[in-house]
């Protein structure tokens, strides 16, 4: 048998025998888990970009106080990760019962009881990878400001009327391409990041991620094929993302250069 039919025959019975626990997989408990991810896709990622922009500008403006400025945006992702999520998660579940533990669980008990059981916990994770991505954006950005050249700022303060103006005309076109980039690596790290999200909620299923899940049916449960097949469920969209993003930036290369 040739080497190559016989590896096509292996590849196809390997989807034929992950192809039931892929329909199961899609037909109980699956769009729910998938909706909830692709909302904490969303809304971390539309975060981080309107922080990190904002942080890079903030970072470019020259001033007595920059370093300490970069010194602050850097310390969160430059800060080992098991540390923060320690930390952040002591911040959102005090250990020691307080007045502030008692108020942080009045806020728990608020938000699970008007969003529905898990919404405190998808906000606690939200809103550490905002804390931590949103800094690597800043800086990931702000690189992408240096390498612009000042001519064009300067003669955009002498075509324009504000800094608005500006920002909209020639400073968000011209880190586009650096934007597209943020993004997609935004939706990897937040997909790649299954041990924030497993410590941070306590080893509990609180609200259905795809990453989280898919460890929790593969490693705790035994199921391997479910896992196996929540887990690259996900790489169609990820796939498709980055499509998207840059044949947008490759589209507006060309139309600059027919220009």
């Amino acid at each position: 048998m040739v080497p190559g039919t016989r590896r096509r025959r292996e590849i196809a019975a390997a989807y034929a025998l992950m192809a039931p626990s892929l329909l199961l997989v899609l037909g109980v408990d699956f769009w729910s888990a998938l909706l909830t991810t692709v909302l904490y896709f969303a809304v971390t990622t539309a975060a981080k970009l309107v922080l990190g922009v904002a942080l890079a500008l903030l970072l470019a403006w020259p001033g007595r106080g920059r370093a300490l400025v970069f010194l602050a945006v850097f310390l969160p992702w430059a800060y080992p990760g098991g540390v923060s999520v320690i930390g952040w998660y002591w911040l959102l579940n005090p250990p020691i019962t307080t007045s502030y533990s008692t108020f942080m669980g009045g806020i728990k008990y608020v938000v699970d009881g008007t969003l529905g059981t898990g919404a405190w916990a998808f906000t606690s994770v939200a809103l550490f990878n905002i804390w931590r991505g949103s800094s690597f954006t800043a800086i990931f950005l702000l690189a992408g400001l240096n390498a612009i050249p000042t001519e064009l700022f300067e003669y955009a303060q002498l075509e324009t009327r504000s800094a608005w103006q500006r920002l909209h005309a020639v400073t968000l076109p011209l880190l586009r391409p650096y934007m597209a980039l943020a993004v997609f690596l935004s939706f990897t790290t937040a997909f790649a990041d299954l041990a924030n999200v497993w410590m941070l909620t306590g080893g509990r299923v609180v609200f259905p991620v795809l990453g989280t899940q898919a460890y929790w049916l593969g490693i705790k449960a035994g199921r391997f094929a479910e896992g196996a097949a929540r887990s690259l469920s996900l790489v169609p969209l990820l796939v498709l993302a980055m499509l998207l993003l840059f044949q947008r930036f490759d589209r507006r290369e060309d139309e600059d250069r027919a220009a």
